[in-house]
């Protein structure tokens, strides 16, 4: 069969296929497409059915599909894309430099005040921040398996600004030489840090879960459940118990400084982890019918 690729809006012709099966997939098609415009990777292409439709899915076969007006699809192209891993990598990799120049190298940042004495505080918060973004990298790399293998390319440099510059305004204040310890001192220091530990374990635990779920090299989607670690008991109440962990972790952080832009940050990463928890709980229902009706987003009974 012949098919029409045309552009969403202004239904202009981009090219004709022919003599493609009925069997082929979306997936199949993507690649002939990319055979005659070689800029239009697969990666690159999102394929529908009606002009303001929604992406088909890459495992669809035409024979599956009610083309509209005879034998057409549209195409939009998604821009110029980046993998997920190298995205990551370089969102995770940034905020280490911009936290530790002021606490390595203090001089640079706050001249003549440098040779102050550092408190404990400020060593501990150090310790958090690296181990924190040390363990997204090797999560990055070890455990992650990415429903899609790309995203655009502008996702790279809104991502880092956002972290690289929350990075460096967190530890400009933490680490200055003229950081005031917490108000109810070593108690309020001890209590952030060991519920900040524990909200990192379970972070991990929950990604590992989420790993599991999925075998390699597919993109097969499951209920998540909790496992034999504790940790994933959050599985009961949310459908993103990663991201209530991760909130949680910099608010215990936010706790153990007493420092307000670390506060602002976890306000900020809890409204957007908020919003793509609600998208994802969303899904979940849509997806599964017997998804458990009493899990919320990501805060227990509530959001």
């Amino acid at each position: 069969m012949e098919i029409d690729i045309l552009k969403p809006g202004s239904e202009t012709k981009i090219l004709t296929l022919k003599d493609v099966k009925a069997t082929a997939t979306i997936k199949e098609i993507k690649s002939l497409i990319y055979r005659e415009k070689r800029s239009l990777y697969p990666e690159r292409q999102s394929l529908r059915l009606d002009s303001k439709g929604k992406s088909l899915d890459d495992k669809a076969t035409l024979d599956s599909l009610s083309l509209n007006r005879g034998r057409v699809l549209y195409l939009k192209d998604l821009g110029p894309q980046i993998g997920w891993k190298t995205v990551f990598l370089a969102e995770y990799a940034g905020p280490l430099v911009c936290y530790m120049i002021p606490f390595f190298r203090p001089y640079l940042i706050y001249g003549h005040n440098a040779d102050l004495p550092m408190s404990y505080v400020v060593k501990i918060a150090a310790f958090c921040w690296t181990l924190h973004y040390v363990k997204r990298l090797l999560e990055t790399i070890f455990v992650h398996r990415f429903s899609h293998s790309t995203m655009p390319i502008m996702n790279l440099f809104k991502n880092c600004s956002y972290y690289w510059g929350f990075a460096f305004f967190i530890g400009y204040y933490v680490n200055h030489p003229l950081y005031t310890e917490p108000s109810f001192g070593t108690i309020q220091v001890y209590t952030g840090l060991i519920l900040f530990l524990l909200s990192e374990y379970g972070n991990y635990s929950i990604h590992c879960a989420l790993r599991d779920l999925r075998p390699p090299g597919t993109t097969e989607r499951k209920i998540p459940l909790p496992t034999k670690n504790p940790f994933t008991f959050l599985f009961n109440y949310v459908s993103c118990p990663n991201y209530a962990y991760e909130w949680y972790a910099w608010a215990s952080f936010s706790i153990m400084t007493q420092c307000l832009p670390a506060a602002m940050f976890t306000v900020a990463g809890f409204y957007q982890m908020a919003i793509w928890a609600l998208g994802k709980h969303r899904n979940y229902k849509k997806e599964f019918p017997n998804y458990p009706r009493r899990r919320k987003a990501i805060v227990p009974f509530l959001l």
